[in-house]
C-alpha cells in the first residue's frame, strides 16, 4: 500500500529569529526542508509528495529545494494560507478526486521521523481511519489558569502529538471543509478529524522526531546528526 504526503512548508519562522524562514535554514549543509522530503521520496510506501509553500517562495523551492535535490516523487508545489490548516486544506483541494487513498500530513521542519514507521502509519491509517503518531509525556503537566494551578491531569493518560497524521484523504478533507465552514481552528489535523466524531490511534515514534521552531531546537537537531544513531 502506498500514501501521498502533504508538506507543510510555509512557516515564516519568526521564533527562529533568521532572515530566512526556517525551513530553508542549513543543517548539516542542506536546508531542513531537504532532509524531510528525503525520508518520504526514498521511501517505497509513498507515491507523491506536495510541498505547500509560501505563496512568494513557490518557485523558490522548485528550483532551490526540489529541483536542486532532485526529489522525483514530488508532484508538484503549491501556496500555502494565513495559517497551517489553511496550507493542508489547500493541499487537499489541489489534490481533487486524488484524494481517495491514504494522506500523510508532516512538518516540513520534522526531519527526524524513523522511515521504518511509514508502513505502519499507512496501514493504521487505513485500517483504523486515522493515525497519529506521538510520545508519551515524560514531565508531570499542569492544567493551569491566571497563573494557578487547577490540576494535575494523570500523566500516563496523557501524549505528544506529532507527525505525521495520517488518514483517509476524502475523510480529511471532509473535516478540513467541515471546520471552514463553522469557523473552527485545531491545533492539528487530527482535531479537525476527532470532531466527525472519529477516534485516530496513537502509534508512538521517537522523542528525536522534533519540530525544528527555535534557534535550541536546531543545536538539538545537529547533535542528533552528530550521533548518527537510528531514533
Amino acid at each position: 500500500m502506498t500514501a501521498t504526503v502533504l508538506i507543510p512548508a510555509a512557516g515564516m519562522g519568526r521564533r527562529m529569529g533568521s532572515s530566512i524562514n526556517k525551513q530553508y535554514l542549513h543543517l548539516a549543509g542542506r536546508p531542513i526542508l531537504a532532509h524531510t522530503l528525503a525520508l518520504f521520496d526514498s521511501s517505497p510506501h509513498i507515491s507523491r509528495i506536495l510541498v505547500i509553500s509560501p505563496a512568494d517562495e513557490v518557485d523558490y523551492c522548485r528550483r532551490e529545494i526540489v529541483a536542486a535535490f532532485g526529489f522525483a516523487k514530488v508532484a508538484a508545489v503549491i501556496a500555502g494560507g494565513v495559517e497551517r490548516q489553511d496550507s493542508v486544506r489547500n493541499g487537499l483541494r489541489h489534490l481533487g478526486d486524488d484524494a481517495q487513498g491514504v494522506v500523510l500530513v508532516h512538518d516540513g521542519v520534522r526531519p527526524f521521523f524513523p522511515a521504518r514507521l511509514i508502513p505502519r502509519v499507512i496501514e493504521l491509517a487505513a485500517e483504523a481511519g486515522g493515525c497519529v503518531v506521538g510520545v508519551p509525556v515524560k514531565d508531570t503537566v499542569k492544567e493551569v489558569v491566571d497563573g494557578r494551578i487547577l490540576a494535575t491531569p494523570e500523566r500516563v493518560r496523557l501524549w505528544l502529538a506529532q507527525t505525521p497524521q495520517a488518514f483517509p484523504g476524502l475523510l480529511l478533507r471532509a473535516a478540513h471543509e467541515q471546520a471552514l465552514a463553522e469557523g473552527f481552528r485545531g491545533t492539528d489535523d487530527a482535531s479537525l478529524v476527532e470532531r466527525l466524531g472519529r477516534a485516530p490511534v496513537m502509534l508512538e515514534g521517537s522523542y528525536r522526531n522534533i519540530k525544528i521552531t527555535t534557534p535550541e531546537d536546531l543545536l538539538l537537531a545537529q547533535a542528533f546528526l552528530s550521533a548518527k544513531e537510528d531514533p
